[in-house]
């Protein structure tokens, strides 16, 4: 298993009751999908290739590892998100359509991180959840710029809205 690289507070952020991590889908070569693509047919879209599917089963394990309950994990409906969560192996996965990706219509960036911040919001007070989503949700939401396969862990704020407390990757 490669090993995990942190920002020092990464994985205690993610241990805390309540914590949220938002992950970047594991390593899918490319920028954006195919012209035409469809979420019904993964053969039309960029998907995960084989450092991408040890990245996110390595991601799992290190969570798991460091004994760190996982009470919800929800994900894009684009392939190689599901796909990274299914991987991940935490839990029953479910489709979230805030967490789609806006890269190729961006007019749907305020509604959609509006609708996941929602979401988050909404949760359980110290239920600790796995996102699975795309680098421009994850900008819009916190402001930064993940890396493939990266874990922005972010804590829930009184009255909604969420603040960074660390980051996790776990390298291919």
């Amino acid at each position: 298993m490669p090993a995990p690289q942190a920002a020092a507070d990464g994985w205690e952020a993610l241990r805390q009751p309540g914590a949220v991590g938002l992950m970047r889908h594991a390593i899918a070569p490319g920028t954006g999908d195919p012209p035409g693509f469809r979420l019904d047919d993964c053969a039309t879209q960029r998907n995960l290739d084989a450092r991408g599917r040890a990245q996110a089963r390595a991601a799992g394990a290190a969570i798991r590892a460091r004994g760190i309950e996982i009470e919800g994990v929800f994900t894009s409906r684009w392939c190689r998100a599901r796909e990274t969560a299914e991987l991940l192996a935490l839990g029953q996965v479910e489709d979230l359509p805030a967490l789609d990706s806006f890269f190729a219509e961006r007019g749907r960036r305020d509604a959609q991180t509006a609708a996941l911040a929602a979401f988050i919001a909404a949760q359980p007070t110290g239920a600790r959840l796995i996102l699975v989503t795309h680098q421009v949700n994850i900008t819009a939401l916190t402001g930064r710029v993940p890396r493939s396969g990266e874990i922005v862990v972010v804590h829930r704020l009184p009255g909604g809205g969420v603040e960074v407390a660390g980051s996790i990757l776990v390298a291919p």
